[in-house]
């Protein structure tokens, strides 16, 4: 004779998996969140990736305890460097090379490459994470990749000799690229491919920002010691601001408040106030200071010492270095994601 489960049973077997459910998923109770993060594509708190120049790696911090969690290899001479909106892949700009270098985050690992011509350095992502661009040094061009297919889709010329940087507006419409031989800054529009202005500046622009609405550019002129102020509508210098000593990298705070600028001169950050465009503190960091990046709330600037190998940790609530943290030699940036 066959005997037939009662149906409450299947009742109660569905509610105790239901109930089990949440504990059975959860990682292991002494798993730190930071830990399961770096583990996970997008999951846990910000992290910073820090491109190691001198010793082929990305160091990657957590924002919240500011600890290293891991060193990734990072190809022969890691420069500029973006990361995928999921944090799945790290693109990093191979020098020597001459290669974008993928790197598999999960795996913690390298991934494939991608052949951009000679001498790739600045790299950044459009809004949307469609696009990766680097530019090249060597054939004054700037390089954009398809994040779709990892492959090379278009290969646009610049006026400007030897372009370090090449970084998105906010809202997508424009690239603005950094020539270091030269005192001018080149303007493409990107749906376009085409290069639609050249903004004289002060001599040897490097790092570039822009306020959230995207209405301003802020590009720092190394040999001037100046921060130039771009309307990117009239394309016209609406202000210059005396910077330190070999003025580099900027940041700019999400609220578009103030603007960040390493001095490698100097071994300080200036902090520029957006409302009368003039220095209104400046906090010491470690030797040669270069690129940077703030977190999503702007609470905390994390910046690149290229001679002390470490990162400084900017409180910008108070203007105050919290803490140096080592890293590999020669960290040439931060990207935040």
């Amino acid at each position: 004779m066959t005997l037939s489960r009662p149906p409450c049973l299947d009742v109660l077997a569905f509610a105790l998996l239901a109930f089990l459910a949440p504990f059975l998923a959860a990682p292991a109770t002494g798993a730190p969140q930071s830990a399961v993060a770096a583990r996970v594509p997008g999951a846990g708190p910000q992290l910073a990736y820090v491109p190691n120049e001198g010793a082929g790696t990305i160091s990657i911090i957590d924002t919240v305890s500011d600890k290293v969690l891991a060193e990734l290899p990072g190809g022969s001479k890691p420069r500029g460097l973006a990361v995928d909106p999921q944090r799945r892949w790290l693109y990093v700009s191979d020098q020597p090379r001459n290669r974008l270098q993928l790197v598999d985050l999960a795996g913690r690992k390298l991934g494939g490459e991608i052949a951009l011509g000679e001498s790739p350095e600045g790299v950044s992502i459009s809004p949307d994470g469609r696009w990766v661009v680097a530019a090249l040094e060597g054939h004054n061009q700037i390089a954009v990749v398809d994040t779709r297919s990892h492959a090379l889709a278009h290969a646009i010329a610049v006026h400007g000799k030897n372009p370090e940087h090449a970084v998105f507006s906010p809202d997508g419409r424009l690239l603005f690229v950094s020539a270091e031989e030269g005192d001018a800054v080149d303007v493409i529009d990107f749906a376009s491919r085409k290069q639609v202005a050249q903004v004289v500046v002060g001599a040897r622009p490097r790092g570039i920002g822009f306020l959230p609405d995207s209405r301003r550019a802020y590009v720092a002129t190394e040999n001037a010691n100046e921060v130039f102020v771009i309307d990117t509508v009239s394309f016209a210098v609406v202000a210059r601001i005396k910077a330190g000593l070999r003025a580099n990298g900027i940041a700019v705070h999400p609220d578009g408040r103030e603007v960040y600028v390493s001095n490698g001169g100097d071994a300080n950050v200036s902090v520029i106030d957006t409302v009368s465009n003039q220095v209104v503190a400046t906090i010491p960091v470690g030797g040669r200071p270069w690129n940077m990046a703030l977190t999503r709330d702007g609470k905390k600037l994390y910046v690149a010492n290229g001679r002390s190998n470490s990162v400084s940790v900017i409180d910008t609530v108070n203007r105050v270095k919290l803490r140096d943290i080592p890293v590999g030699k020669l960290p040439w940036g931060v990207v935040i994601r």
